[in-house]
């Protein structure tokens, strides 16, 4: 299984960090997404790509949408399956490495990212996109929620309590998780169609923090 080590932030740091509470696992879906669902942007069958725990596939489920979430953390899909079963919900819940996407060998109408495209190496990102564009039926949208350079570097030392293993966590890896618009556009070109990139809020317990994000609706062409 592929590990992420040129940011410092490894398969093994997640598996680590979903044993406890994340801090963006935050027990509800994302807002963001509550309101593209009810905009009707979200529609016909949806990947959810870097899942987690699956509160935001869980919720497009039990909206009628046919789900399935990924995540390369064992104990993160371990939790979205138990999640399922206790709300008697039906979704697909995989472990699965994002830059493997083409190994699920079917398409979506709609793939969704809540913290996943900004964790990936400036060198994964290519290798993503491409993969993305195997899942994702000509005409589908990918709405992704990433930081943007306007959230701040916090003080690492106060967010202890909300993430125990934070001390793995280096203010230099957080500052690049954070992605301009710039960013987003050179790595959706040819074959891609990009929608909108509009300010947004990402939900996290990060006490004082407030998490500045970009939302961007992207299709495929």
């Amino acid at each position: 299984m592929h590990e992420r080590k040129e940011e410092g932030i490894t398969i093994d740091f997640f598996e680590s960090v979903y044993h406890g509470e994340p801090p963006w696992d935050i027990g509800h879906p994302q807002k963001e997404y509550i309101q593209l669902e009810h905009a009707g942007e979200i529609v016909g069958s949806v990947l959810d790509v870097g899942c987690g725990t699956g509160e935001n596939a869980l919720y497009l489920a039990a909206q009628g949408h046919d789900v399935w979430g990924i995540d390369f953390a064992p104990t993160a899909i371990q939790k979205a399956q138990e999640k399922a079963a206790q709300r008697h919900l039906a979704a697909t819940f995989l472990v699965l490495n994002v830059l493997e996407l083409h190994t699920v060998e079917r398409t979506f109408d709609t793939v969704i990212d809540s913290g996943l495209f900004h964790s990936l190496s400036h060198e994964e990102r290519p290798l993503f996109v491409d993969n993305l564009a195997t899942v994702i039926r000509r005409g589908g949208t990918y709405f992704m929620l990433c930081f943007s350079e306007l959230t701040p570097v916090p003080d690492l030392s106060t967010l202890k309590d909300f993430m125990p293993n934070l001390s793995e966590l280096k203010p230099e890896d957080y500052a690049r998780l954070r992605v301009t618009q710039a960013e987003i556009k050179a790595s959706f070109q040819d074959g891609w169609r990009i929608n909108y990139i509009r300010p947004a809020t990402l939900e996290a317990r990060l006490g004082p923090n407030e998490v500045h994000g970009w939302l961007s609706s992207i299709s495929k062409d």
